[in-house]
């Protein structure tokens, strides 16, 4: 089991996992390539401390290069789902499963739009992940709804478990996608429900009446991550100590509201980090 398991892969994550390893605890950033993350793309950097006229891709690579000699462990993958198990976390990452005592989440901005519904019908007929919840839809109608080409993976399992599959590219281009999957050229508008049962999307052109809608996401509002996680609009809740609203959680970065400044981020992660080695060293003496 993990000391601490860092959902991200930018700043504030490099820095809280460094500054974990630095007092010796076990930990896993498991994030998206490096070239996802939005400093990657800055031409130039010249507003932090100490170095100074750099471009973005060069400071994140330096942020990595420090963390990997420091015995970082990572995880390409994209992190669908955290589950409290009482005593510790588990975290799903594309279908491994790994427990952690804590969790940091440096998820950065969510660069993706929620629509009208959406979160409303989370868990009753929302769903960010095919392989966690596609057997609750065995013989009924999905849509899903893709903002990349990994959503072509989750419509295709779908396809071997539900009776009707559409898909709504938000991509460029589909690559592999299996015959029997409906194809959908349409802007989503929102998300229809009558109680607790959803029953249809809306889209800019129709209403497509349904039992389930899966959401392939660049990146998932945080809230959808882990249940009960208190935000205020897409911002995670914090206190001082980078400390959630859910035990042996923090949050570091840009996550956590504006400035949306580097050097925010990276001291941000070594604040949450600071916390969660007190805690868990607070809970080994209890």
């Amino acid at each position: 089991m993990l000391d601490v398991a860092i959902i991200g892969g930018g700043p504030a994550a490099l820095s809280a996992a460094l500054n974990c390893r630095q007092r010796n605890k076990t930990v896993c950033v498991f994030g998206r390539s490096l070239d996802s993350s939005l400093l990657f793309a800055a031409e130039k950097v010249d507003n932090y401390l100490g170095i100074p006229e750099v471009n973005g891709e060069e400071l994140l690579n330096q942020f990595y290069t420090h963390a990997v000699k420091k015995d970082v462990e990572f995880q390409e993958c994209r992190v669908t789902q955290i589950l409290n198990m009482g005593e510790h976390y588990m975290i799903n990452a594309e279908n491994n499963f790994i427990e952690a005592k804590a969790v940091i989440l440096a998820t950065g901005l969510s660069k993706s739009k929620g629509i009208a519904g959406e979160m409303e019908y989370l868990g009753k007929g929302v769903s960010y992940c095919a392989t966690c919840d596609g057997m609750l839809y065995k013989d009924k109608k999905v849509v899903v709804v893709s903002e990349n080409e990994e959503g072509e993976a989750e419509a295709n399992f779908l396809a071997d478990i539900c009776k009707e599959v559409l898909y709504i590219p938000l991509h460029k281009t589909i690559t592999n996608l299996k015959n029997s999957v409906g194809v959908l050229s349409a802007k989503p508008m929102a998300v229809k429900g009558t109680g607790d049962k959803l029953t249809a999307l809306v889209t800019d052109k129709e209403e497509i009446p349904c039992d389930g809608i899966f959401f392939a996401k660049d990146t998932l509002p945080p809230d959808s991550l882990i249940y009960g996680l208190k935000t205020d609009g897409k911002n995670i809740e914090v206190d001082r100590r980078m400390a959630t609203n859910l035990p042996f959680v923090y949050a570091a970065g840009d996550c956590t509201g504006a400035p949306y400044q580097i050097a925010k981020a990276v001291g941000e992660g070594l604040i949450a980090a600071l916390s969660v080695v007190s805690d868990i060293d607070k809970m080994k003496k209890e």
